[in-house]
């Protein structure tokens, strides 16, 4: 049996230190390589960069080595370092109060998909087997003011250390400290302790918010609450499904070949998300906040645009094939079809994004009042693409059937990535065909927009979730769409041919809350028609069934639907 000698707390923290630098940080290393110069001067700086977080390492861990706390706090900081680093090393990602909301409300589905036999290896091995190290190491306290001394000289002597080295290299160290913010979210551990203090601080806030109303004198029209026929208006939203990618937004590929065939399709081709993961965008883009003014404890305590909707009289619904609406549907109506049992459309895990169109017809023959459905898609969510896609739509090969993407070439990445792209098209083209069956008994409109973009390996980035400040274009430019009826355009009072000569404008997330009253004739002070992407292409309404629209002047029907894989 392995017969560990007793190390002083003082050795035992320095050990740690140093291991936490060497085996957690090689992406730092290797970003500090490529940020500074190869010469004598750029070698000094990555020493002096070193030493700093040696110190500091040393003398966080120093205040923590007392019997019965350092050693469970290794053991947390071990755990979660290792998951990190692999987290790091394998998708380039950074670590930060955002990517903790992410991982706190993930579901099991989506961290399943993240599992792997190399990031059990990194566990064991960066995490486990150190643990038990530290654990069968005897550590050799002295009696308590002895014990205050010897901490108080590893103090002064750290504090020594950091002292000389910033005063040394303080030019150097200022300028990069300054252009490469990036930085203290690539330092294992302490960027995991950095980020749960403050997701910790934001949710005790929020804890302590009181809940407001938004747009308390939300009401519809009287032009839209007269008018005889019911509307359905489906908000879409996607997920991770990157502007850059859609064959109708100018990719080279045709990733779009069902909506490319739609007349009365308008695209929007430079619009920006909210943020670059779900837990941000999607409580964003439903609120009025705006990006710039968002803030998560604040948004969790307020209406969201479905409760204005709801309370002008709207039905509002969400149908979710994903991780939830992250709060933004906890007072309407909400239906989870992700674990449905369609023996076509899902498996043990999930359903394909089709389920979401499942029994709308039906839905439609009992609508008795107007209605916002929103469906939110399964979409392009990594890193396990191939999963989102029924066989028949793998039609760009070959593609990758790891998590571990930098296993795979890049090919495969950007194809697994396009069909899932090429899917979401028939799925929408799907809906717009339903959509357009239905419009002679009601008016039906849909609007498209994904939550945030992805990134497939450009930058040595992958999937999302970056910092937004230092995002790639990639994971914020956002793929957006919009189709509707004649009767819906006559009684919203829209001119498609105007919002078709706005498809170039600067758009983003923040239009949707500020769009969506303004489509809907939401009558609330609340409403910002500046921020109402229709607002210069609304015409004055027209009760639809007033004005004669003959059985066959919009039933136009594609040769492609019936070639239509229907799940």
């Amino acid at each position: 049996m392995l017969k560990i000698k007793a190390i002083r707390p003082e050795l035992l923290t320095l050990l740690a230190s140093g291991f936490f630098l060497l085996a957690f940080n090689q992406a730092l290393w290797q970003h500090l390589l490529q940020i500074t110069s190869a010469d004598g001067q750029g070698w000094l700086l990555r020493g002096a960069f070193v030493l700093l977080v040696l110190a500091v390492f040393n003398l966080v861990l120093t205040l923590l080595a007392f019997r019965w706390v350092l050693k469970p706090t290794l053991s947390v900081l071990l755990l979660c370092g290792a998951g990190a680093t692999y987290f790091m090393n394998q998708y380039g990602t950074l670590i930060d109060k955002e990517m903790l909301r992410n991982i706190a409300e993930t579901n099991p589905s989506e961290a399943f998909d993240l599992l792997s036999l190399k990031f059990a290896a990194y566990l064991l091995l960066l995490g486990v087997l150190p643990c038990w190290l530290v654990w069968q190491t005897p550590v050799n306290y002295r009696i308590w003011h002895r014990e205050l001394f010897s901490k108080a000289v590893v103090l002064t002597g750290c504090t020594a250390l950091l002292g000389g080295v910033a005063l040394a290299n303080y030019q150097g160290l200022s300028s990069l400290f300054r252009n490469h913010h990036e930085l203290r979210l690539m330092v294992t551990p302490s960027n995991i302790v950095g980020a749960s203090s403050s997701y910790l601080r934001e949710q005790l806030a929020s804890a302590k918010q009181p809940f407001q109303l938004v747009a308390s004198d939300a009401l519809q029209s009287a032009n839209w609450q007269s008018h005889a026929r019911k509307s359905l208006t489906v908000l879409v939203i996607g997920e991770s499904a990157r502007a850059e990618n859609f064959g109708l937004l100018g990719y080279a590929r045709n990733t779009t070949p069902e909506l490319s065939q739609e007349d009365d399709l308008i695209s929007f081709n430079n619009v920006s998300s909210c943020g670059t993961e779900t837990a941000v965008s999607v409580p964003c883009m439903f609120s009025n906040m705006g990006r710039a003014d968002y803030k998560a404890q604040i948004a969790k305590n307020q209406d969201s645009l479905l409760d204005v909707l709801k309370r002008a009289g709207l039905n509002v619904i969400w149908r979710d094939n994903q991780a939830g609406c992250k709060g933004t549907c906890d007072r309407v109506t909400l239906e989870d079809v992700s674990n449905d049992k369609d023996a076509a459309l899902c498996n043990s895990q999930e359903c394909f994004d089709e389920i979401l169109l499942k029994n709308l017809q039906h839905f439609i023959d009992n609508l008795q009042q107007d209605t916002v459905l929103v469906l939110h898609q399964m979409g392009s969510h990594g890193p396990e693409y191939f999963k989102r896609v029924p066989k028949a739509f793998e039609r760009f090969t070959p593609v990758c059937t790891s998590n571990a993407l930098n296993e795979c070439s890049q090919e495969e990445i950007v194809n697994a990535y396009d069909n899932t792209i090429l899917y979401t098209d028939h799925v929408l083209a799907t809906l717009i065909d339903l959509l357009r069956k239905n419009e002679q008994k009601i008016d039906t409109g849909m609007l498209y927009l994904s939550d945030h973009g992805e990134s497939l390996g450009e930058y040595n980035l992958f999937l999302h979730g970056a910092p937004y400040m230092m995002a790639p274009e990639q994971q914020k430019h956002v793929g957006m769409f919009a189709w509707f009826s004649k009767g819906y355009q006559l009684s919203a009072g829209l001119d498609s041919q105007c919002l078709r000569g706005e498809r170039d404008k600067a758009l983003s997330h923040d239009n949707l809350f500020h769009s969506m009253l303004g489509l809907l004739q939401v009558d609330t002070r609340a409403y910002n028609p500046r921020l109402d992407l229709f607002a210069g292409c609304h015409t004055p309404p027209i009760d639809a069934e007033a004005t004669a629209l003959s059985d066959g002047k919009n039933d136009k029907t594609r040769a492609v639907h019936p070639a239509r894989h229907s799940g």
